[in-house]
């Protein structure tokens, strides 16, 4: 569980006590391909960091549509964070896009870990400004103000991510069908 403790002291170290503090809410899991991490209409409980593995994070229309929202490697931490926080069954499904080994804790066990430990509240504090704020609102910009072309150039430009999903993965993130995609592709191709 070394990695999780790394990963966390990139955001704020944490003293030797709020480690073991830490440790104690924490799991080690495995969820095979195609397992659900967290199925939409049910309560989120539980906060991921991915230590192996690739998770998708999505949500069906009222059709059966899938639209991938985002893509989850290793070293990433994944929750449905707007009903962690509201205390809400999520909108959002968590499903294991490969094999993936996690390190699961409670998000109300956590909730009272940074209630009490104010180096946890920095950790904490600091990984949501980077990754919820930094990193998500050119995301949002993006989807607004650039053709389904300009992400997926974006997106493939991240090969070590691009180069794991599937084609109606890519197709679905992009908000495309899989054919308009193998278009984008055919034409980049020249």
């Amino acid at each position: 569980m070394n990695d999780i403790l790394t990963h966390i002291d990139k955001y704020h170290k944490l003293s030797a006590a709020s480690r073991a503090a830490f440790l104690d809410i924490c799991t080690a899991k495995h969820f095979c391909k195609g397992s659900f991490l967290q199925q939409a209409n049910e309560s989120a409980r539980y906060i991921y960091f991915i230590q192996k593995g690739l998770v998708g994070y999505y949500t069906t229309n009222e059709k059966g549509a899938i639209t991938y929202k985002m893509f989850f490697a290793e070293n990433s931490f994944v929750a449905s964070t707007s009903a962690v926080v509201g205390n809400l069954p999520s909108d959002f499904a968590i499903i294991a896009l490969e094999d993936c080994q996690v390190i699961r804790y409670s998000a109300a066990a956590f909730r009272s870990l940074y209630q009490t430990r104010h180096d946890i509240a920095l950790f904490h504090i600091h990984y949501l400004e980077e990754n919820w704020v930094v990193k998500k609102e050119p995301l949002e910009i993006a989807l607004r103000n650039q053709t389904a072309k300009e992400r997926y150039l974006k997106l493939r430009a991240d090969l070590s991510l691009y180069s794991r999903l599937k084609k109606h993965h890519i197709a679905s993130y992009l908000g495309i069908t899989p054919t308009q995609l193998s278009r984008i592709r055919k034409e980049l191709k020249t």
